[in-house]
């Protein structure tokens, strides 16, 4: 008798244990924060993001995956391959469309909106040695436009086919990541880049302070022909070393989007807590400067998540 007692505790002892520790299994939270290349903006964004969540959200995991940006960020969305993720916006509204051409298989429909945060600039930077000061002037010479189909590649796209340029009239063209593209220029290997990221992107200033650059306009009419969301802006003088004047160029504005997959209590806080926490996000890149929660859902173009819009009736941004 005494034998079937001690079985008996501990078998209960051991269900005990086997089920505190599902329960701890299923207690942890696992929050991947899809971004971008490392030397662009969306990384370190996404660094400051996932200590945010890790700190604040109980039980919580949280680790920055690096990726292409915004088209692959939006497909692995998708298959529930990250819980939230950064993207330009017009990347953004192709996915929710299902445009096959911009990079996406079909129409993302488990896609759901997180917050609009900040623009991303059309930056096209050439070395002053290769003569390159006008769009124009692009003929003939090499650049780099980032990953095939990223929202780079889609914002050079837009901005040639208004231009009225095609890639055929490139001595070269070169699909390169930001760090390798800036690394090629220093080397007098590659003439220019286009990059579309937060002013004052990291890769932009070391090729600034390597060698002497021009900015290269894209001017309000050009940027009026392309549409919405495309908006004329200004980068303003003395954003990189050497650039003496303000030039004119296009931005599209950048979002953090989630799934369905997600809970709304899981989305609730990622919003929350970010909004609460924007000195840590201005503390790892300015860019994070222009995002608003008054402008947090304006231009979004899909539904929000449940729990992005609890917050945001919470805090009177929705009604």
């Amino acid at each position: 008798m005494k034998h079937l007692t001690r079985n008996l505790l501990a078998a209960g002892a051991m269900a005990l244990s086997v089920g505190l520790t599902a329960g701890s299994a299923k207690a942890q939270e696992f929050i991947n924060v899809l971004t971008g290349g490392t030397s662009g903006v969306y990384y370190p964004l996404g660094v400051a993001l996932s200590e945010i969540y890790g700190q604040g959200i109980e039980g919580a995991r949280a680790q920055v995956q690096a990726t292409k940006a915004s088209v692959e960020n939006l497909n692995l969305l998708q298959a529930g391959r990250g819980e939230i993720a950064f993207t330009l916006g017009d990347s953004l509204r192709d996915g929710w469309e299902g445009n096959t051409e911009a990079g996406f298989p079909g129409k993302l429909d488990k896609l759901r909106g997180i917050a609009a945060i900040y623009p991303n600039y059309v930056q096209i930077v050439a070395s002053k040695e290769s003569g390159i000061t006008s769009l124009e002037e692009l003929k003939g010479k090499s650049l780099s436009v980032g990953a095939p189909a990223s929202g780079t590649e889609l914002n050079a796209r837009a901005i040639f086919t208004a231009a009225g340029l095609t890639y055929q009239d490139l001595g070269k063209l070169e699909y390169l990541p930001f760090a390798e593209s800036v690394e090629l220029i220093k080397n007098r290997q590659l003439d220019s880049t286009l990059q579309s990221a937060g002013l004052g992107v990291a890769s932009l200033r070391d090729l600034a302070t390597s060698v002497p650059i021009n900015v290269v306009a894209v001017s309000p009419e050009i940027v009026e022909k392309i549409g919405a969301p495309f908006v004329a802006v200004t980068i303003p003088a003395g954003t990189y070393e050497g650039q003496t004047e303000d030039v004119p160029t296009a931005a599209v504005g950048n979002f953090l989007v989630s799934h369905e997959g997600v809970s709304e209590e899981t989305a609730y806080q990622m919003t929350k807590l970010m909004f609460e926490n924007l000195d840590k996000m201005v503390a790892s890149h300015a860019a994070a400067k222009a995002i608003d929660v008054q402008k947090a859902i304006e231009g979004m173009p899909l539904p929000l998540h449940p729990g992005a819009e609890r917050y945001y009736r919470e805090v009177g941004v929705l009604k």
